[in-house]
């Protein structure tokens, strides 16, 4: 599964995204801040939707197979899920890989974000892959002769869950801190200053500290960006969440969703949630 859905990544990239980005870099570039913005505010919701659900208590319904257990139709359903939150999430970051190469010729646009594709795309799914599968490593460890081995493998197997959790948690304040900083930037650019100042004003006084004021004015610029994003992110989700309960393709609202799929290992399987 995780492999059909880098390929549907890759096409994604290459055949939809990097073409529009180029025409619009070419012939509307003033477009490109409310592109930006507009996948800051899809950050920022997915962020505030996952700790709404968590100080909900929403968790997921048991007892439901994996979907390669459930048959090609799941599986299909699970993939073209997984492929179309990544194009939003391919969106922007090509769209801020446009950004940063704005100045240069269309052919170096073209060539800088081709790599881009697919250096993140490499990254993200290879890394993806190894997680889901390192239970399956786990187990197969513990099939070994070698004491060291099975105390290896066992350890593997048992801190998979937390560090699944660890992963959702770090993934949850990257995406908040992200999208609100796309959106204190875009409010900057469009002529909204005050949010920019303030946040600026706040890392004044730390980065003077000796040695460390670089790092602590970061951390004020991160808290700051992650609690507008948390804000603009409840905003949004109170404006789109009531939608999406009666539209007919609205994403599920039970404290998950089918973007990332479960991926099945040899008897048993791990739980990957984006």
């Amino acid at each position: 599964m995780i492999k059909k859905i880098f390929w549907g990544s890759i096409r994604n990239k290459l055949l939809i995204i990097l073409p529009a980005l180029l025409l619009i870099s070419a012939f509307i570039p003033g477009l490109i801040p409310f592109i930006l913005m507009l996948g800051g505010t899809y950050l920022c919701y997915e962020g505030a939707e996952k700790v709404w659900h968590k100080l909900r208590g929403g968790h997921h319904e048991g007892g439901e197979a994996p979907a390669v257990e459930r048959g090609p139709g799941a599986e299909a359903k699970v993939v073209q899920g997984a492929i179309t939150t990544d194009f939003i999430l391919s969106c922007e970051i090509m769209v801020i890989s446009m950004n940063e190469v704005a100045s240069e010729s269309i052919w170096v646009r073209a060539f800088i974000l081709v790599l881009v594709a697919f250096a993140i795309t490499v990254l993200v799914y290879g890394a993806v892959g190894l997680i889901v599968k390192m239970d399956d490593i786990g187990i197969h460890l513990t099939g070994k002769d070698s004491a060291r081995a099975k105390r290896f493998g066992g350890l593997l197997v048992r801190g998979m869950p937390a560090v699944l959790g660890a992963i959702t948690f770090v993934g949850t304040i990257a995406m908040l801190w992200v999208g609100g900083h796309i959106m204190l930037q875009g409010a900057h650019d469009l002529g909204w200053h005050a949010p920019y100042d303030l946040v600026h004003a706040l890392e004044h006084p730390v980065a003077g500290v000796a040695v460390v004021g670089g790092l602590l004015a970061w951390l004020v610029d991160t808290l700051c960006s992650s609690v507008l994003g948390l804000i603009w992110g409840v905003v949004v989700l109170a404006v789109i969440g009531p939608l999406l309960k009666v539209l007919p393709f609205g994403k599920a609202t039970d404290g998950h969703s089918e973007a990332a799929p479960p991926v099945a290992g040899d008897g048993h399987r791990t739980e990957h949630a984006s």
